[in-house]
């Protein structure tokens, strides 16, 4: 488990990963903790924010990313922890 606290220490931009309706909502922040737009350019920082961590909200949504990891390219070198909020 990981917190936000902990994030913003190691200065770890990340998405936030929940089940909504049913489905996978992944949200991107900074680590300082503010939400990023699809440009992800922090608008506190004013820096480009690359996030390659998912902070899972809960184990539901943890199993579908860590299927995401294992079958999908794209998602490749991505890390994972449960967010402990």
């Amino acid at each position: 488990m990981i917190t936000r606290d902990a994030l913003k220490e190691r200065e770890t931009d990340f998405l936030l990963a929940y089940i909504e309706d049913g489905q996978l909502v992944m949200e991107p922040f900074c680590h300082c903790g503010a939400a990023l737009d699809e440009s992800y350019r922090c608008p506190e920082c004013n820096r480009p924010c690359e996030c390659r961590f998912v902070a899972c909200a809960d184990p539901q949504a943890m199993a579908v990313v860590e299927k995401l990891i294992s079958g999908n390219p794209r998602f490749r070198g991505f890390d994972l922890s449960l967010l402990d909020d």
